[in-house]
């Protein structure tokens, strides 16, 4: 399994000579195995850029995981052009929300006076899945879906797939205390090769924005450690970190998960990883 990173910012897209290297797309991950359709984690704006590298002909095949509904997360579903042609297939799970099916809440945004168009007039076949908790397969792939502690109704994965596990939980609000983890996020995260996990502030930061659904460094850091996960990748960056902070960030974080740790990688655009 291949894992390439289209979008690793959260809260905002946010584009600039300072975060060239790292980028500045929202939540975006391609799951791929060859000769199978590709698997999706999250629909922010780095989507468009991986439809960029799909077929235009109407041969889409894919799937989509959802962890939530807030804008970073889905802003890239109306530029994906590959869903916008006759025979194309996309299925997008993702939680319900206040007893609203996710269709409904995808219908809220995408339509006027907010985008000129509506899913429905998309060409391919759109297929919405409600998923909350439970299990489910996607081709030869089997997914785990547990609720995370977030601002509303989320999300994460576990993607057993071609003989590799990866994790994928992208917005988490840590306790207060900075020390509890819940049982869902270690249940998603046991022992797996590969973690992407939100990573998005420092102490400091957190203190300041301790109820805004996320994490810091550190917690990620020691939940991949509790968890006996291989490999930790930062992800859900704050827009105003720049490629400068960011590799302070990943280095403090190499530290922090010293001898014995899970191996550190910071996410940027076009990061691929092997599983």
């Amino acid at each position: 399994m291949e894992i390439t990173f289209y979008g690793v910012r959260g809260s905002c897209p946010c584009p600039s000579d300072a975060n060239r290297r790292y980028g500045g797309n929202t939540a975006c991950v391609a799951l791929t195995v060859d000769g199978q359709p590709p698997i999706l984690f999250d629909l922010g704006t780095g989507l468009r850029v991986f439809g960029e590298t799909q077929p235009l002909d109407g041969s889409f095949r894919g799937a989509a995981l959802v962890t939530h509904t807030h804008l970073d997360h889905v802003q890239g579903f109306p530029f994906f052009a590959p869903a916008d042609r006759p025979g194309a297939v996309f299925d997008v799970f993702g939680p319900s929300c206040d007893g609203r099916p996710l269709s409904d809440i995808v219908d809220g945004f995408m339509r006027p006076p907010y985008f000129p168009i509506r899913f429905s007039d998309l060409r391919g076949e759109i297929r919405f899945h409600d998923v909350d908790d439970g299990k489910l397969s996607i081709g030869e792939a089997e997914v785990l879906v547990r609720p995370v502690p977030h601002t509303g109704p989320t999300v994460g994965y576990r993607v057993r797939w071609d003989g590799a596990t990866v994790a994928y939980v992208s917005d988490h609000q840590a306790p207060l205390d900075l020390v509890t983890m819940p049982d869902s996020v270690l249940e998603l995260a046991r022992d797996a090769d590969l973690l992407i996990h939100d990573a998005q502030y420092t102490v400091d930061e957190f203190a300041e924005k301790p109820h805004w659904g996320h994490c810091t460094v550190d917690f990620a850091v020691e939940l991949a450690r509790a968890a006996g996960v291989r490999k930790l990748v930062l992800f859900h960056h704050d827009p105003s970190h720049d490629d400068d902070a960011m590799d302070e960030l990943v280095g403090y974080a190499r530290t922090c998960a010293g001898p014995g740790g899970p191996e550190i990688i910071g996410a940027y655009e076009g990061l691929r990883l092997a599983c």
